[in-house]
């Protein structure tokens, strides 16, 4: 029965026996009385008594850190600009989960071998063929299938060296992350010095060795297929350099451009 507004309640023809007074009231502890008997045509009233507060109660859920990292790899695979271009890469939840060195394998060879980068090697080899640079690799369909090659094997090994081989290595991650907030000028900043720093795989700010090492061994395997007058440190150099601008440009666009840009976005940055 639900009491009056001061707590009074009063039970009639209840049959002799032993009972129990239970109390419920929202936001209180449950209240259960001792047992007492009341007997044939007995009044008995039921001792004062208070109801204390309820305990807040707290539900906490525990996870492995691989299995968020592998929620927020799934997210990140979904995120391209414009619908169609990949901007697996960017990180818009700026405390991720750190990846496991399989998680970075996995991520990098989503990345490199997605469709649309194979139609970005087709166009930068066209613009290779039409201004006869590397003239070495002549003229003509064989001219051009040495260019899409050696634009193929460029991509593929600086993204599985600076993404996914070295970063395992030396337990630093690949991803860039967005800051979103602040200045104009400290957002600058934060995506230029990405290219040289990153964390490692316990949160802490680092040099970048992983992206480094891996721009500069990817260079230095170019010399393997690039026509022999092209070859020499120049061109492990020139590689290296257009490599680490190419990051720089990309990490502004990422910081100013692609989260406005970008699809299934799933998290806001630094706030």
């Amino acid at each position: 029965m639900l009491s009056e507004s001061h707590g009074e309640f009063s039970f009639t023809k209840i049959p002799a026996g032993s009972y129990l007074v239970m109390v419920n009231a929202k936001g209180f502890a449950h209240f259960t009385s001792e047992e007492f008997a009341v007997g044939v045509l007995q009044d008995y009233e039921v001792p004062e008594f208070s109801l204390s507060v309820a305990l807040a109660s707290m539900e906490v859920t525990v996870r492995p850190t691989e299995f968020i990292a592998a929620e927020q790899i799934r997210a990140e695979e979904k995120q391209r600009l414009v619908g169609f271009f990949p901007n697996f890469y960017t990180s818009y939840v700026y405390d991720a989960a750190p990846l496991s060195a399989k998680q970075k394998f996995s991520l990098a060879m989503r990345g490199t071998f997605d469709p649309v980068a194979m139609l970005g090697i087709s166009f930068a080899a066209g613009i290779e063929q039409a201004t006869n640079a590397y003239a070495g690799y002549g003229q003509g369909a064989a001219g051009y299938s040495k260019r899409f090659a050696a634009k193929f094997a460029d991509g593929r090994s600086s993204d599985l060296l600076t993404h996914a081989v070295f970063p395992a290595l030396l337990h630093q991650d690949p991803r860039y992350y967005y800051q979103g907030s602040g200045s104009v000028k400290s957002r600058i900043i934060h995506a230029v010095s990405s290219a040289f720093l990153t964390r490692n795989d316990t949160g802490r700010t680092v040099f970048n060795s992983s992206y480094f090492l891996g721009d500069l061994s990817a260079a230095a395997l170019s010399n393997l297929y690039y026509p022999k007058a092209d070859r020499g440190a120049n061109l492990v150099f020139t590689n290296a350099a257009v490599g680490l601008a190419g990051r720089i440009g990309t990490n502004l666009m990422r910081e100013f451009i692609s989260k406005r840009l970008s699809t299934n976005v799933s998290g806001n940055g630094k706030l």
